[in-house]
């Protein structure tokens, strides 16, 4: 049971009304945000009208301030933000859906000012943006919007998308434009995609004349990044509303033939029921260099691609050469599960065999380790461990854990790989985990029996004190 000083609604309640609000007077001295937070509230009990008062209020403060968001007021401008965004949504939208839609938007548009005046720590403020696009779509269905008034106020954010405030804007307002709004957003970047500069404009409903600027070095930059923003745009309301066609129509000639174009394009005309159509979009996707990732995905979807046409044996044979060529473990696992049964069990040892051998020994390494293997990884680490790379630090640590229990003398191998690089090349950044892993292969002698492969701990340890007798900074990090 909750004693009397327990800090609860209960008991604090019986501190009353008077002293209630003297605690709160001096708890928000020297506080901006409590302050704010406490101006809601007073401003709730008034009526929604008041709290959206205090928030254009403090969303036209924000907007026009200047000050330098570093690392230090990150946590407090978000949370700021937040109390700003849950009193739209929460307060104002229930009461005032249009007064809030408004204000959504409002909130919107702080983005570029707010993000023009942070460093890289400030990148998580996007997420509150992002968030207030899938509040800016639930508030306009409560309100009602017209459709063709919705499609021009997205059209003119997504103009305005400096900072990628509103990538998610079409994805989330799709449901609420529905057919009309999306077929009226879509012909208003189209104009706006193959706009010329000829004094014409699109300004709402109307094509208005304006006056031409003298052309200057940007124009072409900026016509090529407006480009580019329509076609985004464009192939987003092409998903919304089903249509691969268009998709494929948005995508420029460089995009469509590489692999992740490729890959992108055939995901969708197989989920319109078009296999052949999506095979062909692969196969003529250039060979040119491609990320690990982007050829894994081009490689996934092809075999998807190969199912779905009944081609179940060619898809077999490509997954086991993928696998052989990159020791992916997807690969592996689709191979296995299209097996008879048993025959899975001998697949599994011509693969372990593959890996064994594999040019790149950490990539085995990590293949092991993921499967999970911890025997044969133990095993591979003991015949190439002079292929081991120290630096690969990530890596090897992941592998040190996963075998310190039964692999004691892998574990100790590795460990000391990742020792000998810090101090052959003089990391000091890593003096201090490159003595923590002393002291681990210390831990693990107790594990090991005798002899060993490998000079026993005292040996090595001895070794390190000759060889490195002047790398003080690691020393101390040893003795300590």
């Amino acid at each position: 049971m909750a004693g009397k000083t327990t800090l609860n609604a209960k008991n604090l309640e019986s501190l009353g009304a008077q002293k209630l609000a003297e605690l709160l007077i001096e708890i928000s001295t020297g506080s901006a945000a409590a302050k704010r937070r406490l101006r809601l509230e007073l401003a709730g009990s008034r009526g929604s009208s008041e709290v959206a008062h205090e928030v254009r209020k403090r969303l036209a403060s924000v907007a026009r301030s200047t000050t330098f968001i570093n690392w230090r007021r990150v946590k407090a401008v978000r949370a700021d933000l937040e109390t700003q965004r849950r009193t739209i949504v929460d307060v104002v939208a229930a009461d005032d859906p249009g007064e809030a839609y408004e204000l959504i938007w409002q909130l919107l548009a702080t983005a570029t000012s707010i993000m023009g005046r942070t460093s890289e720590t400030g990148a998580t403020l996007i997420e509150i943006f992002h968030q207030a696009n899938e509040d800016a779509a639930s508030i306009a269905r409560m309100a009602a919007i017209d459709p063709a008034r919705l499609a021009e106020t997205v059209f003119k954010a997504i103009q305005t998308n400096e900072v990628g405030q509103y990538d998610p804007l079409i994805d989330a307002m799709a449901p609420v434009l529905g057919a009309d709004g999306l077929r009226r957003l879509n012909d208003m970047l189209v104009m706006w995609r193959d706009e010329v500069d000829d004094g014409s404009a699109i300004v709402g409903d109307e094509i208005a004349t304006r006056r031409i600027k003298p052309p200057s070095r940007e124009t072409g930059a900026a016509d090529r990044i407006r480009g580019e923003v329509a076609r985004v745009a464009l192939r987003k309301i092409a998903d919304a509303r089903g249509d691969v066609d268009a998709y494929i129509d948005h995508l420029e000639d460089k995009a469509r033939s590489s692999r992740a174009g490729a890959s992108a394009i055939a995901r969708r005309l197989l989920r319109a029921g078009r296999a052949e159509d999506a095979l062909a979009a692969l196969d003529a996707a250039g060979g040119g260099p491609a990320s690990e990732q982007v050829m894994l995905d081009w490689q996934l979807v092809r075999l998807d691609v190969l199912e779905a046409l009944g081609r179940i044996d060619e898809a077999q044979a490509d997954r086991w050469t993928w696998f052989e060529q990159t020791l992916q473990e997807v690969h592996l696992r689709a191979f296995l599960r299209h097996l008879r049964d048993f025959d899975d069990v001998e697949a599994e040892d011509r693969a372990f065999r593959v890996a064994y051998g594999f040019r790149d020994v950490h990539r085995a390494l990590g293949f092991f380790i993921a499967w999970p293997a911890p025997a044969a990884a133990s095993r591979l680490i003991l015949e190439r461990f002079s292929e081991l790379d120290g630096e690969d630090y990530e890596l090897l640590s992941r592998v040190a854990e996963a075998l310190s229990a039964r692999h004691p003398l892998a574990a100790t191998v590795v460990l000391r790989a990742m020792i000998n690089f810090t101090l052959d090349k003089a990391r000091s950044s890593r003096y201090r985990h490159a003595a923590r892993q002393l002291a681990e292969c210390a831990a693990l002698q107790r594990q090991l029996g005798e002899p060993q492969e490998i000079p026993p701990h005292d040996a090595y340890l001895a070794h390190l004190r000759t060889r490195h007798t002047k790398k003080h900074g690691f020393w101390r990090h040893v003795s300590s």
